[in-house]
């Protein structure tokens, strides 16, 4: 069986979706049945535009460099504050 690659295409199945956006089949699905994600039915199975998905991916993108830079962000030294009672 080919293992075809999402970034290359448009229109994506649902599995493709679902490793695409890193989520549950299961999740993209009943996203579909709910229509929060928009999708054409083809007869066969579910094709879905992956351009809807593009704010979601830079989203995705801005916090993950976000979470990276808070992980390696050196500790400022601590201040000794003395009592003065």
């Amino acid at each position: 069986m080919e293992t075809t690659n999402p970034s290359n295409k448009t229109y994506l199945t649902v599995r493709e979706t679902a490793e695409y956006l890193e989520l549950p089949v299961s999740f993209i699905l009943e996203k579909i049945t709910e229509g929060r994600i928009r999708a054409v039915h083809n007869g066969e199975e579910y094709l879905i535009n992956k351009e809807q998905f593009s704010h979601h991916m830079e989203q995705m993108t801005k916090l993950k460099k976000f979470e990276h830079e808070e992980l390696f962000e050196p500790i400022p030294e601590s201040y000794d504050y003395k009592d003065e009672d």
